[in-house]
C-alpha cells in the first residue's frame, strides 16, 4: 500500500496517520517493522534501499516518509522511481506534507494511481461546526446551544485546541452526560480573549481607567499577569497582521485565507486596526517585548508592568 496525506489541516492528517499506522499494526500483529524518515535530511539511496530491502526474519515493513516537497532533489528522484516502477511494493509507504500542495502535482497524480491521497483543507466555518458536533457526538453527551459556536469563536482552525476543550468539558460533566455553556466559560479562557479586544479598543479610544479595569478583573480570577501579556502581545500580532494586508489592499473578504487567521479574529482585527497606525502597534508590540524581558529578569513586578504598559500606550 501506498499513501500520501497531505493539507494544511494537520489536526486531521495526524489523526488519519495515526489510524494507518494502527491498522497496519492490527493486521501484522507480531510481525511488523514500522520506521519513520524525515525527507528534509534523507538520502533517496538511502530511503530507495529501505523500501527495496526484505527483513530477513519475513516482517512487513511500514515507512512513513515527511516534507517530500522541502527536499527538491528527493522528489525529483522519488517520482522518477515510481515512474520506473510501476508495480506495487511489498512495503506500505506513507508520505505526508504538512501543507498545501497543487493536487496536480505529478508525485500526487502517481501516487493516486497506484495506491490512495488524503487531502485535508482547513474546514470552513460549516464543516468545521460539524464535525465539533460528531466530535461530541462520539461521547453520547447533550450540549446545550451555543456551545458549538463559542468553540468555533475560541478555537477557529485550531482542532488541536478545539479537541482539548471538548475532552475537558467531557471530564467535567462526568456521569451527568450533559455539557453547558457555563462549563466552558468556567474550564476556558474565550472571553480572556474577547475583553483584550475591548481592552485595546478602549486605549485608541484613550479610555485607560476602562482599560485597567478589564485587566484588573482577569487579575482577581486569578489569571497571571504573564497570561495577560501573552494575549495583548497575539493580539497585536494579528492586528499588525492584518493592519499589514490592508495597507497592501488585500480585500477584506481574502485576509483570512491570507493571514490563517479565523475569521472571527479577522473580523475584530478589520476593525480594531483602524484605529492605530501600522507604526503605532509597532511601538505597541516592541514596549510589550521589553516589559516581558524586565519581568522575566525580575526588573519589575508584573501587575505594575501590566498598569505601565495600559498607561503607556
Amino acid at each position: 500500500m501506498i499513501a500520501f496525506l497531505y493539507g494544511q489541516d494537520i489536526y486531521r492528517l495526524r489523526q488519519k496517520l495515526r489510524e494507518l499506522i494502527n491498522d497496519f499494526e492490527r493486521e501484522h500483529k507480531n510481525c511488523s517493522l514500522i520506521k519513520h524518515f524525515d525527507a528534509k535530511d534523507l538520502d533517496f539511496e538511502s530511503f530507495r534501499n529501505e523500501i527495496q530491502t526484505s527483513s530477513i526474519f519475513k516482517e512487513k515493513k511500514l515507512i512513513t516518509i515527511g516534507h517530500v516537497f522541502s527536499n527538491s532533489i528527493f522528489l525529483e528522484k522519488t517520482l522518477k522511481f515510481f515512474n520506473e516502477n510501476r508495480e506495487k511494493t511489498e512495503n506500505t509507504l506513507l508520505f505526508w506534507e504538512e501543507k498545501k500542495i497543487d493536487p496536480d502535482h505529478p508525485l500526487i497524480k502517481e501516487i493516486a494511481r497506484i495506491g490512495k491521497v488524503y487531502k485535508f483543507d482547513l474546514l470552513s466555518e460549516a464543516e468545521l461546526k460539524r464535525w465539533i458536533r460528531r466530535e461530541f457526538g462520539k461521547y453520547k453527551v447533550e450540549i446545550e446551544p451555543g456551545i458549538i459556536e463559542a468553540l468555533w469563536e475560541f478555537g477557529g482552525n485550531d482542532l488541536w485546541l478545539i479537541s482539548g476543550e471538548i475532552k475537558k468539558l467531557i471530564a467535567f460533566a462526568g456521569k451527568s452526560k450533559k455539557v453547558f455553556l457555563k462549563d466552558l466559560k468556567l474550564l476556558s479562557k474565550p472571553e480572556v480573549e474577547t475583553d483584550i479586544f475591548t481592552t485595546l479598543d478602549a486605549i485608541s479610544s484613550d479610555n485607560k481607567k476602562r482599560a485597567l479595569d478589564l485587566l484588573h478583573n482577569h487579575l482577581k480570577k486569578g489569571e497571571s499577569p504573564l497570561y495577560l501579556f501573552s494575549m495583548l502581545k497575539k493580539q497585536i500580532s494579528n492586528l499588525l497582521i492584518v493592519k499589514d494586508l490592508r495597507n497592501k489592499r488585500i480585500p477584506s473578504s481574502f485576509i483570512a485565507q491570507e493571514s490563517k487567521l479565523h475569521p472571527f479574529v479577522v473580523k475584530k482585527c478589520l476593525r480594531l486596526s483602524e484605529k492605530f497606525t501600522f507604526d503605532q502597534l509597532k511601538k505597541i508590540y516592541w514596549k510589550i517585548f521589553q516589559y516581558e524581558i524586565k519581568i522575566k529578569t525580575g526588573k519589575i513586578d508584573p501587575v505594575l508592568a501590566l498598569d505601565l504598559l495600559t498607561i503607556e500606550i
